[in-house]
This record gives structure tokens, C-alpha cells and sequence, in this order.
């Protein structure tokens, strides 16, 4: 489903040149949940940003279902970006003033779809939180907060998943629980899943583990 050919990402800074990326080569195929590892500098949100079509490459390929991505217009790549990618953070990015119901419609909003209560009510109930659709995030835990953030990235039916330290700012329980969430998407779904993380704990829940290091992939290991 992905295929990425010697992609490379650099950047200017002063009279340096910063290889955030460094001829990676990588291929991920539908269904599959990866980890994307490694310490700060080493490349691993660059790749995400690539492969969610948040940032483009300097050098080399990108294949996505087989279309070179790097030939589609700004726009056209917008377009991709909105339908083909879900997108979870760590810090939720939920609207204080919505209620989760809310949050959830609000892609559809931006798409022109119809029947958006009903779409996003049963991205809800997919992730577990049929019962709190009319709470604000002030009256959510952390993880159900989290778990609001996926079902706004499920109700446009992407075909990747890519979340940035999902797990970063909850605690131990809590964060298992959502990668739980995430990995039953993968099996029930059909999802690509691919987070960024790294915590080893969190690796654990996917199918592959990518360790990145200056750069560059220095390790891809199925999870055990």
C-alpha cells in the first residue's frame, strides 16, 4: 500500500544541512500495524509527516496504492491528505466547547457529507464511548478524550491511521486501553495502523516495530 523509494527530507539551517531523512526505503502493506521508533532527532515525525502528506521529500519516491504522490498538485494532495489519511496527536486537539458528537462531524463538516450525526455516532460506538457523545472534553477522562480524537479520525473512512505518541500524555492503563482500541481497528477493519512512539511497551501492541536513528531505518522487526 506504501512504498516508499530512497526518500530523503532536508533541511537548511544556517550553512548546515540537516538530513532528517536519509534515502529511506520502506514499504507497509494494507492492514498492517507498525511502530515508528526512536529518540528525539531521529527522523521518526519527519517520516510520519511524509507519509501523511503533511510534508513532501527532497529526493526520492513516494508510492501510495501504486501513484506517485510527489507528482500530484498541492491541491490534489490536499484532497488525498483529507480522504485517504486519518490523523490522532497526542494532545487530542479537541474544541472545548463541543461535545464529542460535535467533534466528531466536525471533517464531515468541512467535507459537504451527509447524514453526519449518524456517521459520527457510530465512529463512537466503534471506539467504546456510545454512552458520553454529548460531553464536552472538560467532563471526558484523558483516554475517553483520546478515544474522541480516533473516532473523528475513523468517520472519514481513511485508509491509514497515523498517530504521533497517541499514548504520550496518559498513564500507563489508560494508554493500553487506547492502543487496544487501535489494535482491534486493525483486526475488525482492515485499517492501516502506524504510530510513532518511543516507548517499547507501546511497540508491543503492533505487528512491527521500525527503529530509526540519524535519519535512517536501522532496524524493522516483526512484534513477537
Amino acid at each position: 500500500m506504501i512504498e516508499l523509494q530512497a526518500v530523503s527530507r532536508h533541511y537548511r539551517a544556517g550553512g548546515e544541512v540537516i538530513r532528517a531523512l536519509d534515502a529511506v526505503d520502506l514499504s507497509i502493506a494494507a492492514g498492517e500495524f507498525v511502530a515508528i521508533m526512536g529518540q528525539s532527532g531521529s527522523g521518526k515525525s519527519t517520516l510520519m509527516n511524509i507519509l501523511g502528506c503533511l510534508d513532501h521529500p527532497t529526493g526520492g519516491r513516494y508510492l501510495l496504492e501504486g501513484h506517485d504522490v510527489g507528482k500530484l498538485s498541492d491541491d490534489a494532495r490536499a484532497r488525498l491528505r483529507s480522504r485517504a489519511f486519518g490523523f490522532v496527536f497526542q494532545s487530542y486537539n479537541l474544541i472545548p466547547r463541543m461535545s464529542a458528537l460535535e467533534q466528531v462531524e466536525l471533517p464531515l463538516v468541512y467535507q459537504g457529507a451527509r447524514d453526519r450525526s449518524r456517521r459520527a455516532a457510530a465512529a463512537l460506538q466503534t471506539v467504546g464511548l456510545g454512552a458520553r457523545m454529548r460531553h464536552r472534553p472538560t467532563q471526558l477522562s484523558g483516554g475517553q478524550q483520546q478515544r474522541v480524537a480516533i473516532a473523528r479520525s475513523l468517520v472519514v473512512e481513511p485508509r491509514v491511521l497515523l498517530a504521533d505518541e497517541p499514548t504520550g500524555a496518559l498513564d500507563t492503563r489508560t494508554g493500553e486501553e487506547v492502543m487496544e482500541v487501535l489494535r482491534t481497528l486493525v483486526r475488525t477493519r482492515g485499517i492501516t495502523v502506524i504510530i510513532v512512539t518511543h516507548e517499547p511497551e507501546i511497540a508491543a501492541f503492533t505487528d512491527r516495530a521500525i527503529r530509526m536513528r540519524d535519519g535512517r531505518i536501522v532496524a524493522d522487526e516483526r512484534v513477537a
